[in-house]
C-alpha cells in the first residue's frame, strides 16, 4: 500500500537479532509485562504504508543493553544493535532513522557509545532509558555523558524502563500499564529538580508517552520552585523546564492526554508516536485514527502533530517542498541575569508575602 502522509514516527522500537539472543539466554520473555512480539524491518514497513507513516525514527525498548553482566557485555550489546539500526536505514533510504542505544549506567562506555552512534553512525539521537540500576536520568554520576551530549546539540529520547520498586510493588498489572509513566515522570522531574536541564541546555529531550503524568502533575511540581534549595538550579522557572521537552503521542491519543499536553506546552512540541511493535498494527491503526478524527487540531496543527514538528528536530527527512524553521537551542542563564534575579528575588518573595497578608 503506497505512503498515503508523510508521519514522521518518533517512538518506533526496532528488536535486533542481538538482543533477542540476549533475551533468549537470560529467559526473558517479556518486557514490563508485554511479550516479547516478533519482529523484522518488513513488518514496521507494513504498519508504516498503512498508517501513513513515511520515516520512523527507531530505538531499543527497556530493558535496554545492560543484563547485569557488567559494562563489557553492555558495550558489545550496545554496538551491535547500533550497527544493526545504521545497517537498517541504509537498505531503507528514508524510511528509517534511529535513536542509539548507549550501555548505561556505565558512563564512561555510554560517552564512548554516543560518540561513535553521532559521529560514525549518524544516528539521529540516542535513546535513554529513566532508570537503569534504579539510577535515574538527573543524576550526577550521567554528569559526563551529558557534557559530551550537550556538545553535540543531541537529541535525547527518554524511554521508560522498570524500576526495582515498579517490579516489587505488588500490584496484579503489567508495568507498561501504570509503572512506565511512572519511570518517566520520575527522570523527568529529576532532571528539572537537579539542574540538568540548565546546566546541559543544549539537549533536546523527547518523553515517551506524552510525559507519563508530567501533564498532570506540572502545576504541582511547578509549585515546588519557591524552594530556595531549588530557586538557584532552576533558574527559567520549573515551568520553563517542564515546556522545553517534546512529548510523543505513543498510546496517548486520547482526547483526554491530548487536551492537557495542548494545554501544557507549545503544540511544536507535541510529535507523533506510535510505539510499534509492542503496540501491535491494529493498535498503531487506532491511534492514527484517533489522531485524525481528532477536533483539537486545526489542520495545519495535524500536519505539525503528525510531522511538521518532527522536522524541526530532524530536518534531514524534509522534502524539497517543505520550510521549516529548526528547534530552538537554549543557552544556560547569563551571570548578569542570574545576577539581577539574584537581586530582585527577594523583593518579589516579599511583596507576595505581603499581598498574602
Amino acid at each position: 500500500m503506497p505512503v498515503k502522509q508523510g508521519r514522521i514516527d518518533v517512538h518506533h522500537h526496532i528488536i535486533p537479532p542481538a538482543f533477542v539472543e540476549v533475551m533468549q539466554a537470560k529467559g526473558i520473555t517479556k518486557v514490563a509485562g508485554a511479550p516479547l512480539p516478533g519482529w523484522d524491518a518488513e513488518k514496521s514497513i507494513d504498519v508504516m504504508d498503512a498508517n501513513g507513516i513515511q520515516t520512523a525514527i527507531t530505538s531499543l525498548s527497556a530493558p535496554g543493553v545492560h543484563f547485569g553482566d557488567g559494562p563489557v557485555q553492555a558495550r558489545e550489546l550496545a554496538r551491535r544493535c547500533n550497527e544493526f539500526s545504521a545497517d537498517m536505514s541504509a537498505r531503507y533510504p528514508g524510511r528509517f532513522g534511529s535513536f542509539a542505544v548507549l550501555p548505561t549506567p556505565f558512563t564512561g562506555e555510554a560517552c564512548a557509545e554516543a560518540i561513535h552512534a553521532l559521529e560514525t553512525l549518524h544516528a539521529d539521537g540516542v535513546v535513554l532509558l529513566g532508570s537503569t540500576d534504579g539510577i535515574f536520568l538527573g543524576d550526577p554520576r550521567f554528569d559526563e555523558l551529558m557534557a559530551e551530549l550537550n556538545r553535540r546539540d543531541a537529541i535525547v529520547f527518554v524511554h521508560p524502563n522498570l524500576h526495582a520498586t515498579s517490579e516489587t510493588i505488588g500490584l496484579p498489572m503489567p508495568g507498561f500499564l501504570i509503572e512506565f509513566l511512572c519511570d518517566t515522570t520520575r527522570a523527568a522531574v529529576n532532571l528539572i529538580r537537579t539542574g540538568t536541564l540548565e546546566k546541559y541546555p543544549k539537549i533536546r529531550w523527547i518523553l515517551a508517552h506524552s510525559g507519563g503524568f508530567l501533564p498532570f502533575v506540572a502545576g504541582r511540581v511547578a509549585q515546588t520552585g519557591a524552594l530556595p534549595e531549588l530557586e538557584e538550579k532552576t533558574p527559567q522557572g520549573i515551568l520553563g523546564y517542564i515546556r522545553r521537552f517534546y512529548y510523543d503521542t505513543a498510546l496517548s491519543p486520547s482526547r483526554y492526554s491530548m487536551a492537557a499536553l495542548k494545554e501544557l506546552v507549545d503544540p511544536s512540541h507535541i510529535l507523533f508516536g506510535s510505539d510499534f511493535p509492542f503496540a501491535p498494527a491494529p493498535i498503531t491503526a487506532m491511534q492514527c485514527q484517533t489522531l485524525d478524527a481528532s477536533d483539537l487540531w486545526s489542520e495545519a496543527g495535524q500536519y505539525g502533530l503528525n510531522r511538521g514538528h518532527a522536522l524541526q528536530l530532524f530536518p534531514g527527512y524534509r522534502l524539497a517542498t517543505e520550510s521549516i524553521t529548526a528547534a530552538p537551542i537554549f543557552e544556560q542563564e547569563s551571570l548578569s541575569r542570574r545576577f539581577r534575579r539574584a537581586l530582585t528575588g527577594p523583593m518579589g518573595s516579599l511583596a507576595d508575602s505581603m499581598r498574602d497578608r
